[in-house]
């Protein structure tokens, strides 16, 4: 009888405040800050290394690239060898690596960092939602990608506002930040409890059946949904959306934080209530209604003419956001078993970093022939087809 009460009560505690979970949060607030922490200080880095608005996206461009070859790899070694094997040593790198850009002031050598820094958050964006699959299923499931989404956003709301406020005492304030990526290593190392899978498939059969499931119609969809999305995201959103606001509104570094900040704080609250959004629509009709929602918000910001306005894609944008990633991580992680499922969360995590790599390099491409205004028009564009994809899947 004591045991059955003592069961129901670890039944009813809320699910975010178990300590594994927590760790989880700590780990996504770490890999985040590479790029949300400094793309408030973008103009000033155009300005005081004397580079041109195209180059300033390749230091999201160097930190993603390595994700794109390392990713697969590592979500194999994470199924043959062990989660915490993994993410330890990465999140060191993470944060040496990220930690000495501070102390550059040459463009090449900061780029190199960025891509050894890239190097050492390759595996850490989905070894996280893979833990998340290995704890918890079903509505559970749910309500733990919810959470680590709203934290995520929420951690992307605070540190452009952090990273705004660092970077006006001078561009190079914002990269001192990923330091703390060393006590959350071995934060990992002594408190977080995770089942390890017992992998004694050879390693070429554990492929095959990864590649197996990955070649499912539904699939193949959401990996071209999510490489749009993020294409999308880091490209018109994420690089050229400060731009506009610094170059068109001449805002200052502290309120283009504040202005990505609050896209992120209702993206945290809309990610927050997924538990309960799920249970009045199926996943398939969160997405349509988030891709309409990211089409009309990117339609409205460059026809905008008085920074005021700018609240109505901020909502609009901010919403859609909150619904579509987790529930895109969630249909990933229910499809892949334990021994299985970081080589397939790494697949679909590459697909994040293929689009945070080409997002500022094909947006760059598109304002260089329509403006920045065509950047946003572009993203709309690819909103549309991932509405499109979504419905004929």
């Amino acid at each position: 009888m004591k045991y059955d009460i003592e069961e129901k009560r670890k039944n009813k505690r809320k699910i975010y405040l178990d300590t594994n979970l927590q760790i989880i949060f700590g780990i996504t607030l770490t890999y985040i800050m590479a790029v949300a922490s400094i793309t408030p200080a973008f103009p000033k880095i155009v300005k005081e290394l004397n580079i041109s608005v195209k180059d300033v996206g390749l230091l999201i461009t160097a930190f993603s690239f390595p994700g794109i070859l390392l990713v697969p790899f590592l979500g194999v070694i994470a199924d043959r060898w062990g989660r915490k094997r993994i993410i330890i040593p990465f999140l060191m790198l993470f944060g040496i690596a990220g930690g000495l850009c501070f102390f550059v002031r040459d463009f090449k050598l900061l780029l190199i960092l960025r891509l050894i820094q890239g190097i050492g958050a390759a595996p850490l964006g989905a070894l996280t939602v893979t833990i998340i699959g290995d704890l918890y299923s079903g509505k559970k499931l749910v309500a733990a990608m919810g959470y680590n989404s709203s934290i995520r956003s929420m951690g992307s709301a605070i540190y452009p506002a952090i990273g705004g406020a660092l970077a006006m005492m001078g561009w190079h304030y914002p990269f001192i930040l990923p330091v703390i990526a060393v006590p959350i290593g071995f934060l990992v190392l002594f408190n977080l409890k995770t089942p390890e899978p017992e992998n004694e498939v050879h390693i070429r059969e554990h492929l095959n059946i990864v590649w197996k499931k990955l070649r499912n119609r539904q699939m193949v969809g959401l990996l071209v949904v999510s490489i749009i999305l993020f294409i999308m995201l880091f490209g018109s959103y994420m690089t050229y959306f400060p731009l506009l606001l610094g170059n068109s509104f001449a805002a200052s570094s502290l309120i283009i934080g504040l202005v990505i900040a609050s896209v992120s704080l209702i993206a945290a609250f809309t990610s927050s209530q997924l538990g309960k959004i799920i249970k009045l629509f199926p996943k398939k009709i969160i997405l349509k209604i988030s891709f309409i929602l990211y089409a009309i918000a990117l339609l409205i910001i460059p026809l905008i003419s008085q920074p005021w306005l700018f609240f109505i894609p901020i909502i609009i944008f901010g919403i859609a956001h909150g619904m579509s990633i987790p529930v895109i991580q969630a249909l990933f992680a229910e499809a892949a078993p334990l021994k299985y499922r970081a080589t397939f969360m790494s697949v679909s995590g590459m697909t994040f970093r293929i689009g945070q790599t080409l997002g500022p390099l094909l947006m760059g491409i598109v304002i260089s022939i329509w403006g920045i205004g065509g950047a946003f028009y572009a993203g709309a564009g690819l909103s549309i087809v991932m509405f499109i994809i979504i419905f004929r899947l």
